[in-house]
């Protein structure tokens, strides 16, 4: 696999950097300097990916005592453990770190100068959550990934506003109809969630699921389906009890708002094996726990880079039904390598275990170079799940 030099800098106070992020286009490497000129209302360029796959990050903090990368993302693809890395600061005021080389991918990083996280103040590319925010890397190769928008038809994305009486107000959610979508026929569905914090915009901001989605179609990869996206956030996430409620209301709000607002206005296939639900981390438990025991409404699930670690226990009534494997079609269980290696996979592999055990049909799959991230949910829906979704039974 290709390899990319990462040099990061950081810069505070304005100073003449070459850059681009110029945001024209849906460029596939928009942190390449392509036109000599810094980015809107930036002092100067953080991060620019060179085209020899060198990146070069910069703040200029002359008052600050120490700057640092965070541990995220770029840590783990490089194994160099949790401890953040420090910079070194130039007479002009400017830290610099040079690391690398990474793989073309996108990747989420924080910056921490003097103890304060913080998002790369020169980087337009945010991340969309309701976390603290970050910043995206995107490191390209010679040409468009599978997660780039390429000269193929292209679907739609809705966003849909219904009021919930499960939780008392307004919620959202988001619709990809893929390209020619025709009310006359009938569509499958895939629910898609989020992971902890994380808003229903992030699987297509961070996750691109629509721009997946139009690449798979466009290559003859996948069945046309519609991916809604719901608000899996239905209990704060720091509430004490944030596990012990957060499955049961949304169990509630999937069957008694979700489903029913997209099956009023869109063309769907109104049964279990039209339906699919997945996620990725909190939402792939919302798939075992909130999933598993809606056999009745849904016969596909992916779980993400998730699963539990009693689930003999916690699961003991979709593992000892005689006839789930009528009832499911599809069964995914993917986690990236690096989680695999890591305390992640106690949940996920205890979950393989107990289907094996109850003699339960599924797919298991590793894979993708990345860890607990958006490189891994990137790939395992484009590489495993989307592809074999509504192909098998």
């Amino acid at each position: 696999m290709k390899k990319c030099f990462l040099s990061i800098a950081i810069v505070l106070l304005g100073i003449m950097v070459n850059a681009q992020q110029a945001n024209v286009n849906l460029d596939f490497d928009p942190h390449r300097d392509a036109e000599g000129l810094v980015p809107f209302s930036a002092p100067l360029n953080s991060p620019e990916v060179h085209d020899d796959c060198t990146v070069t990050f910069r703040l200029l903090a002359p008052e600050a005592h120490r700057v640092e990368l965070n541990p995220g993302a770029i840590h783990t693809i490089l194994n160099l453990g949790r401890d953040p890395l420090p910079f070194t600061k130039g007479e002009d005021g400017i830290w610099t770190l040079t690391i690398g080389p990474l793989p073309p991918d996108i990747y989420s990083y924080h910056l921490r100068v003097d103890g304060v996280q913080m998002a790369d103040p020169n980087n337009s590319i945010a991340a969309f959550t309701a976390m603290p925010p970050y910043s995206n890397l995107v490191v390209h190769g010679k040409e468009p990934a599978y997660y780039d928008a390429t000269n193929v038809p292209h679907g739609n994305v809705t966003r849909h506003i219904y009021h919930s009486d499960v939780t008392g107000g307004e919620r959202d959610l988001y619709v990809y109809t893929p390209p020619g979508y025709d009310p006359s026929k009938e569509y499958p569905v895939l629910y898609l969630l989020g992971g902890s914090g994380e808003l229903p915009s992030n699987w297509i901001y961070d996750g691109r699921v629509n721009l997946m989605m139009d690449n798979l179609l466009a290559e003859g990869k996948a069945v046309p389906m519609l991916i809604v996206i719901p608000n899996n956030q239905v209990v704060h996430r720091n509430h004490p009890r944030h596990a012990e409620l957060s499955f049961d209301i949304f169990a509630k709000e999937l069957r008694q708002h979700i489903i029913p607002v997209v099956d009023a206005n869109y063309s769907t296939i109104k049964s279990p094996k039209g339906r699919a639900l997945s996620g990725l981390s909190m939402g792939g438990r919302h798939t075992i726990f909130s999933g598993f025991s809606s056999l009745d409404l849904i016969a596909n699930f992916g779980v993400l880079s998730a699963g539990d670690t009693d689930p003999e226990n916690t699961l003991k009534d979709f593992l000892n039904d005689p006839k789930v494997n009528e009832k499911v079609d599809y069964l995914f269980i993917g986690q990236g390598v690096k989680e695999a290696e890591g305390f992640f996979n106690l949940r996920c592999q205890a979950l393989v275990d107990a289907l094996k055990a109850h003699g339960i049909e599924h797919e298991y799959y590793i894979g993708g170079e990345g860890g607990h991230d958006w490189g891994t949910w990137r790939h395992l829906l484009y590489y495993r799940f989307l592809p074999n979704l509504w192909r098998t039974k």
